[in-house]
């Protein structure tokens, strides 16, 4: 079958960001299908242009075969802008869609959400199967984190959303906590499937000491922390600036932050104001060059602000630590949480409390032997319930059971 995917944010191995599509795309190609992505110009992560000129250009990455059509570019501007970034694409994604020929399914990702609607609107001209797939409770998260307020477009947000549940063939999530959100928008069991975050382990080596990075950042000899990821006002960082400063006379600890967004150049100015001597920022790294970072990590760090609506959420970043053989130092309560414990492949330390990080981090510091059992538990969870082919068997199964049922 051919399989066209509409997603904004598409990355590959040489891109900074999640791969979760790339890769399932890469196992679906293995297994002897198309697929074509449709993505943006434009990196949301570091606010690069892809290269090629005009509003639309092809490559060709691994098999896949990747359509980059135009997107406003709105890198850490305003709410505004960002919208108008993701309805550039919704209509240029459309425009770039139509040209694709052949297509058996269309699939579209969310958030996102607009993207939804050029993904549905080219199943229905193309007369296949809309797949949906929910990554984020969009928008939920938007409301619970305060980004979204006004109530009229709350409603119409609201609305949309309900839209494209209603109107997908399929549904498809990445926690099992949405499984839930969706049957409370009246969405039948039978139309939703749990295809989980995980990760490609074999990208991993549990063994790496990461020797050349340490080097590399002045880190040869401490105890590092690394948090890999987006540096937004979900991602409570300040709290780990926080904990640092608690922790700023073990010199034999290191806090090293990787990744970029909008809040990182104020975290960098705060870490400055605070004279913290402990903490490194790193610019967004590609997804190729994360196993040599983490293996110079002795442990991952996962947080995100206390709001309700993340407990829902499995972030991927926790998957890399785990395929990494790096214990996670978890401030992030609810079903990813549910994961480090099963696997013991972790600590766990209530969301907010910089307090409770320091103690967490120090305690795994003075305790190197703890800290490599916990890692090599985490590996070996990961291995057995998340590993990236597994879930791509999940993925085609439904879009074969969906052109059998046509």
């Amino acid at each position: 079958m051919h399989v066209l995917l509409i997603h904004q944010v598409f990355m590959t191995n040489d891109e900074a960001g999640g791969t979760r599509h790339y890769e399932l795309a890469r196992h679906l190609i293995q297994s002897g299908h198309r697929f074509t992505a449709i993505a943006s110009t434009i990196s949301y992560l570091t606010g690069r242009r892809h290269s090629g000129e005009g509003w639309l250009t092809r490559q060709q990455e691994d098999g896949i075969t990747i359509y980059r059509s135009y997107t406003y570019p709105a890198l850490h501007r305003s709410f505004v802008h960002r919208v108008v970034s993701f309805l550039s694409f919704m209509v240029s994604s459309l425009l770039a869609g139509i040209r694709v020929k052949g297509v058996d399914v269309v699939w579209g990702t969310s958030p996102p959400i607009f993207q939804g609607i050029s993904a549905w609107l080219l199943a229905r001209l193309k007369r296949v199967p809309f797949v949906f797939e929910v990554r984020d409770l969009w928008p939920a998260f938007a409301v619970d984190i305060g980004v979204l307020r006004n109530p009229a477009l709350i409603w119409a947000a609201e609305w949309l959303e309900r839209l494209l549940y209603h109107h997908a063939d399929h549904l498809v999530v990445n926690s099992p906590a949405y499984v839930d959100h969706l049957q409370s928008k009246s969405v039948p069991t039978e139309r939703v499937t749990l295809v989980p975050n995980g990760v490609e382990t074999s990208m991993f080596d549990p063994e790496a000491d990461g020797a050349a990075v340490r080097r590399e950042y002045g880190l040869d000899g401490r105890f590092v922390v690394l948090y890999a990821g987006a540096h937004g006002l979900a991602n409570d960082l300040g709290i780990v600036l926080q904990a640092a400063d608690r922790l700023r006379d073990r010199r034999d600890i290191a806090f090293v932050l990787v990744g970029d967004g909008k809040e990182k150049q104020n975290l960098m100015r705060q870490a400055e104001e605070m004279a913290l001597p402990n903490v490194h920022f790193i610019p967004a790294q590609p997804k190729s060059r994360m196993p040599e970072l983490l293996a110079a990590a002795d442990a991952g760090l996962a947080i995100l602000k206390d709001i309700p609506m993340f407990t829902t959420t499995y972030p991927n970043k926790v998957f890399d630590y785990m395929a990494a053989g790096r214990p996670t130092v978890l401030a992030i309560d609810g079903v990813i949480r549910e994961v480090i414990e099963a696997a013991e492949g972790g600590v766990f330390v209530p969301p907010g409390d910089p307090d409770a990080l320091a103690e967490a981090v120090g305690d795994l510091a003075d305790d190197c032997g703890r800290c490599r059992r916990l890692g090599r538990l985490a590996r070996a969870y990961v291995e057995a319930h998340f590993e990236r082919r597994q879930q791509a068997e999940r993925l085609e199964a439904v879009l074969i059971s969906l052109l059998c049922h046509e």
